[in-house]
């Protein structure tokens, strides 16, 4: 299976939490205490899905 011509970009945590409007330390400990949008380990790094981080954002409304 060939991989996509322009797959869509990971964010880091900086880009999650300039998104969130949050400090990158927030976006830390709501993965320590198992909160927040879905990251993965790539390496040593976190990466986040953009569209995964949008969706976790408009569930809040929706859980409240």
């Amino acid at each position: 299976m060939e991989a996509p011509k322009n797959p869509p970009r990971l964010w880091g945590i900086k880009d999650v939490a300039a998104y969130l409007d949050v400090p990158v330390m927030t976006l830390y400990q709501w993965r320590h205490d198992g909160y927040g949008p879905k990251s993965r380990k790539v390496g040593r790094w976190l990466r986040y899905d953009p569209m995964e981080v949008k969706a976790w954002f408009d569930n809040l409304e929706q859980a409240s």
